[in-house]
C-alpha cells in the first residue's frame, strides 16, 4: 500500500506565502510612489510607509539591487535607471490609435458628431483614425489625410507648444502656396487665445461650412504627441456649442494622455522652431 507522505500543512503555509509575498510587492509599489518627486530619507520613507526602519531598508535596498531605486548619500533614495528603461519600452509599444479609440467613440457618441485623430507629419497633420456622427453632415477627412496645420484645428492643436516665430514661418509658407488664405495678425491673435484655453478651433478655415474643437494629447514627457478634434456643420457648431465642447474634447484628450502616462500639470518646453 503506498504511504500518502504529504504534508496537510503545506497547502495553508502556501498560501501564507503568497499572501506575504503579494504584500511584499505592494509594499514595493508603495515605496516606488513615495519617491517620485526626488530623493527622500530613509526617517522620512520609513515615516510615510507606516513601517519600521528596518522594514524599509530591507525593502529599499532590493528594489535598488534591482535597479528600481537609487541612493544618494546624505540625500536619500529615488527613483532608478530600470524604471526609465521600463518607461522608454512601454512609449514604444504604446499605439496611441488603440489607447485612444475607447475615448473617442465616447466622445463620437455623446456629441453625435465626427471626431478625428491625428499627429504630426513634417509640416501637414496626417489623420490616423476618424469616428463617424450620428449626424448627417459630410466631412471630407479620410484617415491617412494629410491636411494644413494652419488652417485645421487638429493642426493647430498639435503646434499649441510651438514657438511663434515656428507658427509664422508655416503661416507665411500656406499663405504662399495657396492652401490657406488668413489675415497673419488676426491668425496669431487666435493661436495665442487657443496656448492659454488648452485647446483650438477650425472656424470655416479648412473645409467650407465646417467647424471643429480639437485639443493636444501628451505622452509621460508633456510633450504634445498627437491630438482630437470634434468636427460638425456650422449650423450645429455656433460660438456657444464651441465653448461647451471645449471641455468635452479637452477631457478627452487628457484621457488618451493619462493612458500615455501623462501627469496633469506637466509640460514640455517649447519646441524650437520647425525648418
Amino acid at each position: 500500500m503506498r504511504q500518502n507522505t504529504s504534508n496537510p500543512e503545506s497547502g495553508p503555509r502556501e498560501e501564507k506565502s503568497k499572501t506575504q509575498g503579494s504584500q511584499t510587492l505592494q509594499r514595493g509599489l508603495d515605496l516606488l510612489d513615495q519617491v517620485i518627486d526626488g530623493p527622500v530619507k530613509l526617517a522620512d520613507l520609513s515615516e510615510r510607509m507606516g513601517l519600521t526602519r528596518s522594514t524599509t531598508h530591507r525593502l529599499a535596498n532590493a528594489l535598488v539591487e534591482r535597479g528600481f531605486l537609487t541612493f544618494l548619500p546624505r540625500e536619500g533614495y529615488q527613483l532608478g535607471p530600470k524604471l526609465l528603461q521600463l518607461g522608454f519600452l512601454a512609449q514604444s509599444q504604446a499605439d496611441v490609435v488603440q489607447i485612444a479609440r475607447p475615448h473617442l467613440e465616447a466622445l463620437a457618441a455623446a456629441s453625435e458628431d465626427v471626431v478625428h485623430l491625428g499627429r504630426l507629419d513634417g509640416d501637414q497633420a496626417l489623420y490616423l483614425d476618424k469616428i463617424p456622427g450620428r449626424r448627417r453632415v459630410e466631412i471630407s477627412s479620410r484617415i491617412g489625410d494629410r491636411h494644413p496645420l494652419t488652417s485645421t484645428g487638429l493642426g493647430k492643436a498639435l503646434m499649441l507648444d510651438d514657438p511663434e516665430a515656428g507658427w509664422t514661418r508655416l503661416l507665411e509658407s500656406e499663405r504662399e502656396n495657396g492652401t490657406h488664405d488668413a489675415d497673419p495678425a488676426t491668425w496669431l491673435e487666435r493661436m495665442r487665445g487657443y496656448v492659454a484655453a488648452g485647446r483650438a478651433f477650425d472656424l470655416e478655415e479648412n473645409e467650407d461650412q465646417i467647424r471643429c474643437v480639437a485639443a493636444p494629447i501628451r505622452d509621460a514627457s508633456g510633450a504634445i504627441v498627437a491630438a482630437i478634434s470634434l468636427s460638425s456643420a456650422a449650423q450645429y457648431m455656433d460660438d456657444e456649442r464651441m465653448a461647451s465642447l471645449s471641455d468635452e474634447v479637452r477631457a478627452a484628450a487628457q484621457k488618451v494622455s493619462a493612458d500615455l502616462g501623462w501627469t496633469p500639470g506637466v509640460k514640455s518646453p517649447r519646441r524650437p522652431v520647425r525648418r
